[in-house]
């Protein structure tokens, strides 16, 4: 797309009294990651304007298919410290939606339940077990429900329902004055000049987008069932099967494919999720109305959050990397967020420094 279209529309509406030294941002992808990062953007950064652009919104997104648990994955090349904080400040939010009259239309329910062993782990308590609620090792009684298993954890924590929290924070992102444009982005090169600052949260875009080798899919196939009578999650340790109960269904999963690109429903793998999770609960053989979904989970070995200043010739654009989540997008988002906007906050301060072009 060229530049010249975005162009004209930031000359519509660029200019109702605001200041010259507005700052323009641009935030690529409308995921949980673009949507989250562009309302805190609006939050903390005063003086710039926002501007959400994808190809791909709600309901279409990676994000819409996630069961949006708040049980996180482990990244290996993060430091613990560091991705409980992202954890934390994520559970802090939403806990604080949960606990008000907008839980309902965010999409956002406490739920409680069990995480099973087939053997005792080497870490009976994971880092994240005092951010969630009334964290416990699962009694001798409890366990009688899984004769499988001999080990497990019961706590109460959180479940956020793209298909609610999407529309929700995109909602915000309007009412703060943002704007959102439907575009395929080829080359963030595209957004410059008429925008300052980018962000890139493209998720799996980014291996086109910032040439990012290290990038990519691990597909995962749910089932959301009705099985009104099923209360409580259930997640196997592996991560691989999983009931857990959201507002108007139950997600059963699941799978983890690396490297698989293919979003069609595979007939066999939701008989197989179907019976891996009927083998936990039995009483799941009476679920009706299965749908199959499919999302493609943007993985690496971390999180790239960081900044890139992107040059070409006298050129240059200054660029937030906020992706690569894999299964912990939602677990994860607010906390990122906050970091991403954070160095957004650092880009703008640059560029509102005289002679700042010589700093960049």
């Amino acid at each position: 797309m060229g530049s010249s279209n975005l162009e004209l529309i930031f000359d519509s509406v660029g200019h109702f009294g605001r200041p010259m030294d507005t700052v323009r941002i641009a935030v690529v992808g409308a995921g949980v990651m673009g949507l989250s990062t562009a309302v805190c953007i609006s939050k903390m950064v005063p003086g710039c304007s926002i501007t959400v652009i994808s190809d791909k919104f709600t309901p279409e997104t990676t994000s819409d298919v996630a069961a949006g648990m708040l049980i996180p994955p482990t990244y290996p090349d993060t430091p613990i410290q560091k991705q409980k904080q992202w954890f934390k400040e994520t559970f802090d939010h939403l806990f604080a939606i949960v606990n008000s009259a907008e839980a309902e239309d965010a999409g956002v329910i406490l739920v409680s339940g069990w995480q099973i062993f087939r053997s005792i782990p080497t870490e009976e308590v994971p880092y994240w077990a005092d951010v969630v609620l009334g964290f416990r090792k699962m009694t001798k009684d409890e366990l009688k429900k899984f004769p499988q298993h001999v080990f497990g954890h019961a706590f109460t924590t959180l479940k956020c329902e793209g298909p609610a929290y999407l529309p929700w924070l995109q909602k915000r992102v309007k009412g703060s004055g943002g704007l959102i444009l439907t575009r395929r982005i080829e080359d963030l090169w595209e957004l410059h000049p008429s925008f300052d600052i980018v962000v890139n949260c493209s998720g799996l875009g980014s291996r086109q987008l910032a040439g990012d080798s290290k990038i990519f899919p691990v597909r995962g196939q749910v089932l959301k069932v009705q099985a009104p009578w099923v209360k409580h999650f259930i997640r196997d340790s592996s991560g691989l099967t999983y009931i857990y109960p959201g507002v108007s269904n139950v997600t059963l999963g699941g799978t983890r494919q690396k490297g698989d690109w293919n979003l069609s429903p595979d007939a066999e793998i939701s008989k197989d999720i179907l019976s891996r999770c009927c083998a936990l609960e039995p009483s799941l053989r009476g679920a009706y109305d299965l749908r199959e979904k499919v999302g493609l989970r943007p993985s690496r070995p971390g999180v790239r959050l960081e900044k890139e200043l992107l040059a070409q010739g006298s050129r240059r654009l200054p660029v937030v990397h906020h992706y690569g989540h894999g299964s912990g997008g939602i677990a994860m988002h607010w906390g990122t967020a906050l970091e991403a906007t954070r160095l957004v906050n650092e880009c703008v301060q640059v560029l509102r420094t005289p002679a700042s072009q010589s700093k960049l």
